[in-house]
């Protein structure tokens, strides 16, 4: 669906994206990760046309980007695009005329945007009456209504209650279960977790992991994380590091990674002799993956 290959852009001196090169399959939600500046937003404004590459290739379903691929990529930007004195189906009227929809064809599509995030019994409301979480999906119809075959979706939770956001990962996956293909960026690296098959972590522009959980998984050494409380640091890094066991800091927590699954007893047997407050441990998840390749202090 989406090819991106070799994609370089600059600011003046400042290189934004380089050599980036992903491809995302059709059906497929492919999460783009990075801290703020690493290119997320050039990369997005490159697929809509919004942006000239310096130099390098992008397709969307074949086609290179241009005004032509426009109609098959719909975008639900971080920023709701949402006039809040109109209703929702004002609001959708009018970004379904911008897609050049007409006639019976447009109110139909309208309807079935409302549907497609369960918002048809708000049709008239003025949008300053929706909740948040409401006005969030209200977004992702706008994105919708033109039957796009990718969606961006930029950050689609961010400031959501945990229920709301429930509600915007069904829609997701309910997408996503149309054939539809989808694009996400977010910094809630649940999210990521529980909605994207491969995971893409950008840095100063250039893709510096990708794959699936499993896969990505297999980037770092580690069979569990070992998160340990002690009043004697120093020690218990030199201790654990005779028996294999690699330091990280996760903010202010001390943490081991184990290169096997131990029984507690045995791990407590290694911390022998240093006073161990607490030992917790912890799968790997995506956050100690990401860590470790965008934090400047384990490069």
């Amino acid at each position: 669906m989406l090819r991106i290959e070799k994609l370089n852009k600059s600011y003046g001196r400042q290189l934004v994206l380089q050599d980036l090169t992903l491809q995302i399959g059709a059906g497929e939600i492919y999460g783009l990760l990075g801290p703020n500046g690493a290119g997320k937003t050039t990369t997005i404004n490159i697929i809509c046309n919004l942006l000239r590459a310096d130099s390098g290739v992008i397709a969307i379903n074949n086609q290179p980007v241009s005004n032509a691929t426009k109609p098959l990529i719909g975008v639900a930007p971080q920023e709701n695009l949402l006039y809040k004195t109109l209703s929702c189906e004002e609001n959708l009227n009018f970004f379904a005329q911008i897609y050049g929809l007409r006639g019976l064809h447009r109110r139909q599509q309208v309807q079935a945007s409302l549907a497609a995030v369960n918002l048809t019994e708000r049709a008239k409301s003025p949008v300053a009456t929706l909740s948040g979480g409401m006005q969030r999906r209200m977004n992702l119809a706008i994105a919708l209504v033109h039957q796009p075959k990718l969606v961006i979706l930029d950050e689609p939770t961010t400031g959501l209650d945990i229920e709301a956001r429930y509600e915007i990962w069904e829609l997701i996956l309910q997408l996503q279960r149309q054939g539809i293909t989808i694009l996400l960026t977010t910094h809630l690296l649940d999210e990521a977790e529980r909605l994207c098959q491969r995971i893409g972590i950008l840095k100063n522009g250039r893709l510096l992991a990708e794959g699936s959980l499993a896969e990505l998984r297999q980037r770092i050494p580690a069979q569990e994380i070992l998160v340990v409380q002690t009043q004697d640091e120093e020690r218990a890094i030199e201790r654990a590091g005779k028996w294999g066991f690699i330091a990280r800091r996760y903010g202010n927590q001390l943490a081991f990674w184990l290169p096997e699954h131990l029984e507690l007893k045995e791990i407590v047997s290694r911390f022998e002799g240093i006073p161990v407050d607490s030992i917790a441990r912890q799968p790997v998840r995506l956050e100690h993956i990401y860590i470790e390749f965008t934090d400047k202090n384990n490069a």
